[in-house]
């Protein structure tokens, strides 16, 4: 029975949004864990030399790395600076996204700004596109195939409506549609993608809300509790690895049961602008 560690043994990851915890650091751990070296992209220097520095404890190589997702050319320069640091790119997994971890609003459609829009797209579809342009590109030319995670949302890919959030839930509908688009035109290269689609997950961004909305969540939620990153760091450890060769395009909801059973609930009573 191999251990946790001959998982991806070596495997070299980009992760994009390891450094300032949560789902990105359980994640960060997560890759470090089953034995792959693993360059972290933070906006903050000092939070991605955390997530580095905590990869190297686990006895691998963590290489930081500073860029802002919402610039095109800064991304860019990560992935350069994560394949030298690496000496190549196994493996690609894109966490950064959300609604209320930038304080956008829960909203009807009608009261959104051109730039809210925006800004929703720039940071759950848009950094994607120009991360998987950047990294397809060194895979390809590495000739040995790779796998790509990206981070999705029962809000865009559950089956249902968004209410309030519409911006966020069409930005993680796209994503999954890219995702498959992805998994179809990189497969003769031995590369895969797939997403990880979170319910409610326990973060910072949502660790003070009143006692009485997280039961009212946990209600709907067949498992009756919220999920944990570790929860979302394990489903992208096995879909970045070896165990997971032969998938690809494919949507794995880690939600307690909630996208097969529950309406999205309208989150408008849990943030505002």
């Amino acid at each position: 029975m191999p251990t946790a560690r001959d998982i991806m043994p070596g495997l070299r990851v980009l992760v994009i949004g390891g450094g300032g915890g949560g789902i990105g650091a359980a994640i960060t751990a997560g890759l470090a864990a089953a034995g792959a070296d693993v360059a972290v992209v933070d906006v903050d220097e000092a939070r991605a030399k955390a997530a580095a520095d905590s990869v190297a404890a686990q006895g691998r190589r963590g290489v930081p790395v500073v860029a802002d997702i919402r610039d095109g050319a800064d991304i860019e320069r990560a992935v350069a600076r994560a394949r030298d640091g690496l000496g190549g790119i196994d493996a690609l997994v894109t966490v950064v996204g959300g609604l209320m971890a930038f304080g956008m609003p829960f909203d009807r459609l009608d009261t959104w700004t051109d730039d809210e829009w925006d800004f929703v797209f720039d940071v759950n579809i848009r950094y994607v596109y120009r991360a998987l342009k950047a990294t397809l590109k060194i895979m390809v030319e590495q000739g040995t195939g790779g796998a790509i995670v990206s981070i999705g949302s029962d809000a865009g890919t559950a089956g249902h409506g968004s209410p309030n959030m519409v911006a966020y839930g069409a930005a993680k509908a796209g994503l999954a549609h890219l995702v498959k688009s992805i998994a179809c035109e990189y497969g003769k290269d031995g590369i895969r993608m797939n997403m990880v689609s979170p319910g409610a997950t326990e973060t910072a961004a949502t660790a003070a809300l009143p006692a009485a909305t997280v039961a009212a969540m946990n209600a709907t939620i067949p498992l009756r509790r919220r999920g944990k990153p570790e929860d979302i760091a394990n489903a992208v450890v096995f879909l970045a690895s070896p165990l997971a060769r032969h998938v690809t395009g494919q949507i794995l909801g880690v939600d307690g049961g909630v996208s097969v059973e529950s309406p999205m609930p309208d989150l408008s009573v849990i943030g505002t602008k």
